[in-house]
């Protein structure tokens, strides 16, 4: 019997693992292995503004080799816009068996492209993007993958935002729910996994 995933659930800048988003996609990812949530200082602290890049891939990575102390599975490594990219750098530096971006912040709200991370990856990643999410065009994230060492999969979430959330008269127009959009989401997740994890 294969050995449980062990997935590391990172959450994005403005919330931490606590907020309703993060909890929701915590349970659906519980069907995939053994989830492990974490919350960096500055949330825990009650500050709005994360620190540098270095001190959040910094803290990650502790969280990471914390998590996995005795654990003999595969390693996931999955988070929510920010989460997504200090995990992709912590990736790059620790062995694990793979990365799932909820959002990826390809582009800063400066216009910075923020491709290095993504580019020094070596580990299967899977990216779930909103259609609408203006810090992850898709057309400029096709041209990243393009550019890519790591192989590479994309799940999109049509008329979805940065945090996957379609618009009422978008999901009317289709009749769904964002419950089923979330569940087409999961979905592509847990295939992700079967396929890279066997």
């Amino acid at each position: 019997m294969p050995l449980e995933p062990l997935v590391l659930f990172a959450h994005g800048a403005g919330a931490g693992s606590a907020h309703p988003w993060m909890q929701a996609w915590a349970e659906r990812l519980a069907a995939q292995g053994r989830v492990v949530t974490f919350d960096h200082a500055y949330i825990q602290a009650g500050k709005r503004m994360p620190p540098r890049a270095n001190t959040l891939i910094g803290a990650h990575e502790a969280e990471l080799l914390a998590a996995r102390a005795g654990h003999s599975g595969p390693v996931v490594l999955a988070g929510k816009s920010m989460g997504s990219r200090v995990g992709c750098h912590v990736a790059a530096r620790q062995p694990v068996d793979a990365v799932i971006c909820f959002g990826y912040p390809l582009r800063s709200p400066a216009g910075t492209v923020r491709d290095a991370p993504l580019l020094d990856l070596k580990t299967p990643i899977l990216f779930v993007q909103g259609s609408r999410d203006p810090l992850c065009p898709l057309e400029l994230l096709e041209q990243v993958r393009g550019r890519m060492e790591a192989p590479s999969t994309l799940y999109v979430v049509e008329g979805g935002d940065h945090s996957l959330a379609v618009r009422k008269r978008d999901l009317t127009a289709r009749g769904r729910t964002q419950q089923d959009e979330d569940e087409l989401a999961h979905a592509a997740v847990a295939a992700f996994l079967a396929e890279v994890l066997g």
